[in-house]
């Protein structure tokens, strides 16, 4: 506290000034502070002078600038919103697919499940008839560049 008192009694008496003379003025820096003012002062008229000079053909052509950007900018917001929406849309309907499929391996589990092949058999070759197939009744085709096959009788 004692350093603090003695610090602001030394800076108030670096103030002072001794004598009845006044103090000498630095001429040459009030000089250069009034042109620093100056070229300042020059410098914002020049700025004014080149606002008021832009001709409305060269605001027209801005204004036009600003309204293209404008439009680029809400054109690419809207279509990236579209973007967001679909891929919602895309994962809704992946996840339907997905429990459609689940369901279906469900059922189709359930009915070969279901199925007893040994009494079909039994029904088709008791009841029905069926017999199985000789070595000579086997006829295989090749299907080369047709989708159809025409079944030929022989008498």
């Amino acid at each position: 506290m004692a350093m603090d008192r003695r610090a602001y009694q030394n800076s108030r008496q670096d103030n002072y000034v001794y004598g009845s003379a006044a103090p000498k003025i630095d001429i040459r820096r009030e000089v250069e502070d009034e042109s620093r003012i100056r070229r300042a002062s020059q410098t914002t008229k020049k700025n004014r002078a080149h606002v008021k000079s832009m001709s409305p053909a060269y605001v027209l052509v801005l204004l036009v600038c600003l309204a293209a950007t404008l439009g680029v900018i809400i054109w690419y917001v809207n279509l990236q919103s579209q973007v967001t929406s679909k891929v919602s849309v895309i994962n809704q309907l992946e996840s339907k697919l997905n429990n459609v499929r689940q369901t279906n391996d469900e059922e189709e589990l359930r009915i070969a499940n279901s199925v007893d092949l040994e009494e079909i058999k039994r029904i088709a070759i008791g009841e029905l008839g069926m017999t199985y197939a000789q070595e000579g009744q086997i006829v295989f085709y090749s299907g080369e560049g047709t989708d159809y096959m025409r079944k030929v009788v022989e008498d």
